[in-house]
């Protein structure tokens, strides 16, 4: 059977950038470096009035489907995963579907068209869905497009206000594919939790220590289950690992615990352990808590090794580079984290044919999700023509004010007049409202 995966993926960029050290930490009366290098964000991306998680879809899949020359016809379902949908009975998929209709000559009437919802996992899981109906050999021959699409905002002065971040990444899923092919072997971590939720509102509750916590749990959890389901995670074994990233900070911790647990009775625990010694064992401890706090010790010293300095700046480092000026997609973090691992991998001239990526995904609620995907000898020539790097240097730079105008813009309970801050040109914009409440759309030339 062929190999299915990602074959094509775009990006899309809200056109704002909120400059979180020149900016906003002024404003707040914040130290620039608690963004820069506690939360490890630069600037942060919005959307501009026009601007929206349907606009920033459709614009992604457009020029995705449009540099891979295919017809609408080629499409067979469009799941669009998002925690920033405004309206719980109409798919945002169906007004994706919409948009592309008006600028393509055919249409998507015969198309599966969903919304995944599970917070910031569902990107993963919408992937999953279309492995699993192609596998199945339900699409008779047809692509899935899977688009995640999230306008991250939080209730102004918010602990979580400086990760915003509003953007889409459209991703085309088909046999043979250009860029990654997905493995069989799968692992979850999954509990009901409460650390971040939206209880019919728009901007979330969010418990910030709870979440890392339940972050890090779920997603050990979801290791030993890849384990036990095949999976290894021998660290020599992959190429890059990108994280679900709601700020770089986050990766930084995630990353130590993972490299702890992936070398633990390995020969690289061998080598390291000449330098640090072994890894702590519960047994050898008479109580939990005294084991733990020697496995927190341990971890610290491990960071601090070169050997795991070098795996760090290899495999996890390149995977923020893009995180560190859009912030927190929700549902598309972990997938512009993969994009920007593979990009300064094209730049810098590493043959990564062949090898592996570990992806670790996670939604608040919670679950966790690992996969490893193997990348395809089209990777290069699919990751050179990404544009995300010219789209993040052409945001325009907003002042606090205009920052806060355009807070209230994308605020559901706000109605504010506000004139757009940049031109449309050959993109879909949000273009009023209908007869039912329903938001409205056109391509503008």
């Amino acid at each position: 059977m062929a190999e299915v995966g990602i074959d094509g993926i775009e990006i899309r960029t809200g056109k704002l950038k909120l400059d979180l050290a020149e900016t906003f930490a002024p404003a707040q009366g914040d130290d620039p470096e608690k963004f820069t290098k506690g939360l490890g964000l630069y600037t942060s991306s919005f959307p501009d009035v026009y601007e929206d998680i349907v606009t920033m879809a459709a614009n992604a899949s457009h020029r995705l489907l449009d540099r891979k020359d295919l017809s609408l016809e080629d499409i067979g379902r469009i799941d669009v995963a998002t925690e920033s949908a405004f309206d719980k009975s109409k798919p945002v998929s169906t007004y994706v579907a919409g948009c592309l209709e008006q600028v393509f000559e055919d249409d998507l009437h015969h198309a599966n068209k969903g919304e995944r919802k599970f917070a910031c996992v569902a990107g993963t899981q919408a992937l999953d869905d279309a492995y699993n109906w192609i596998r199945a050999g339900r699409n008779q021959g047809r692509k899935a497009l899977v688009i995640a699409t999230d306008t991250a905002l939080y209730e102004r002065d918010d602990p979580g206000e400086s990760t915003q971040g509003a953007g889409a990444v459209a991703m085309l899923i088909d046999e043979n594919p250009d860029l990654v092919a997905f493995s069989d072997a799968q692992g979850y971590g999954s509990a009901d939790e409460t650390d971040f939720l939206k209880p019919n509102q728009q901007f979330p509750s969010v418990d910030g220590k709870r979440s890392m916590q339940v972050y890090l749990a779920r997603m050990r959890e979801a290791m030993e289950d890849f384990e036990r389901n095949g999976g290894d995670t021998h660290p020599d074994n992959f190429a890059l690992i990108p994280f679900h990233t709601p700020f770089p900070g986050m990766v930084r911790r995630a990353a130590a615990l993972g490299f702890r647990h992936c070398i633990r009775g390995t020969e690289v625990e061998e080598e390291v352990a000449d330098e640090i010694g072994h890894q702590p064992r519960e047994e050898s401890f008479d109580s939990h808590d005294e084991f733990l706090e020697a496995q927190k010790e341990y971890t610290e010293t491990l960071t601090e090794t070169e050997m795991y300095s070098q795996w760090y700046a290899q495999t996890i480092e390149p995977t923020l580079a893009i995180s560190r000026y859009v912030g927190n997609w929700y549902t598309g973090s972990v997938h512009i984290a993969r994009a920007a691992g593979l990009q300064e991998a094209l730049e810098e001239g590493r043959d990564l044919t062949g090898r592996q990526l570990l992806v670790g995904s996670y939604g608040s609620g919670a679950q966790a999700e690992i996969h490893a995907e193997t990348i395809q000898p089209g990777w290069e020539d699919e990751l050179g023509q990404l544009n995300i790097d010219e789209q993040i240097e052409n945001r325009r730079d907003i002042s606090f004010d205009e920052y806060e105008q355009i807070h209230d813009v994308h605020n559901h309970a706000e109605s504010i007049e506000m004139d757009p801050l940049t031109t449309p040109e050959g993109e879909f914009v949000f273009d009023g409202w209908g007869r039912m409440g329903e938001r409205k759309y056109s391509y503008v030339e």
